[in-house]
């Protein structure tokens, strides 16, 4: 098997998995999880298996200096975005969600244009007129609340402000380093949140029984450990492009996952919505050098 296919074969499980986190976010929420007790497992989970990870292949820790810009890329992006995330879960389709999330290429190309004073060309311009009447339909054909789009909305802002600002501040760093030092500094902000609320009367609530865990347990290994390391193993076999590109199989996903295991449907709207989405998405991948495949996914 050549490397290219290997490293085919490794962004599209890393994309699985991250289009999985839906689904066992939901499970997860359905057995009594609260969000701040989801996050707070999740990050320290992953922190730790991460840390581990570290340490055994001897990769290098970053210097303060380095680490600094990065932490806070977690206590307040990383974080941030995954609370917009499953907090949308609650008030709108798995599937709609996953779909808004996906708005975060064109917001980045935004973002670089104004703080990067990257140009947009006509095929960019194009590409972002095509992935705004893309979410119009998706919206319009959707079943959500109001806050829980304006959360999937927002957790795709969060998303494209990470990946510009991490674009910037992780040039040069270990990728795996960055991913481990993201997750550490989400564990300890997500728990200095569950003390706060525990401290003050609104104590988290973790899962009930064994499936809640299980799905907790997903959610920290498979849909974050295993996908990032999945993500960055084929990233450096398959280069930035394609790998952006076959990262678009991420909404399809939790699309797929979410029809098959928590009934859920898309009217022909919205899949004609989902489908320009998506198309846009490849276009700019295609038309450009990428930034979300520079820094660590979420």
């Amino acid at each position: 098997m050549s490397e290219r296919m290997v490293g085919a074969l490794l962004v599209a499980l890393s994309s699985a998995a991250f289009g999985s986190m839906a689904i066992f976010g939901v499970w997860a929420q359905d057995d009594g999880t609260s969000t701040p007790a989801l996050i707070f497992v999740r990050f320290t989970a992953a922190a730790l298996i991460l840390v581990a990870f570290m340490r055994v292949r001897g990769i290098a820790v970053p210097s303060v200096r380095d680490c600094l810009p990065v932490a806070a890329m977690g206590g307040i992006g990383y974080v941030g975005q995954a609370y917009c995330y499953f907090l949308a879960l609650e008030h709108a389709q798995a599937s709609l969600v996953a779909l808004l999330l996906y708005l975060f290429p064109a917001f980045v190309a935004i973002l670089a244009a104004v703080f990067l004073h990257e140009r947009i060309g006509l095929v960019t311009a194009l590409a972002l007129t095509l992935a705004l009447a893309g979410t119009f339909l998706v919206v319009g054909g959707g079943t959500g609340k109001p806050l829980g789009i304006a959360l999937g909305i927002g957790a795709a802002v969060i998303y494209s402000i990470y990946i510009t600002v991490g674009s910037v501040v992780t040039r040069g760093l270990d990728a795996i380093a960055v991913s481990t030092v993201v997750c550490v500094a989400a564990a300890f902000v997500s728990g200095v949140i569950v003390a706060v609320l525990a401290a003050t009367g609104r104590a988290a609530s973790f899962p009930e029984s064994a499936t809640g865990w299980s799905s907790l347990a997903a959610i920290a290994l498979v849909c974050t450990v295993m996908a990032i390391l999945a993500f960055f193993a084929g990233l450096r076999l398959l280069g930035p492009t394609s790998t952006s590109v076959l990262s678009t199989l991420e909404p399809v996903v939790t699309v797929g996952l979410a029809t098959w295991l928590l009934s859920e449907s898309l009217s022909t709207v919205q899949a004609i919505g989902a489908a320009l989405v998506l198309a846009a998405v490849v276009w700019l991948a295609l038309s450009q050098r990428p930034a979300p495949s520079e820094v660590p996914p979420v």
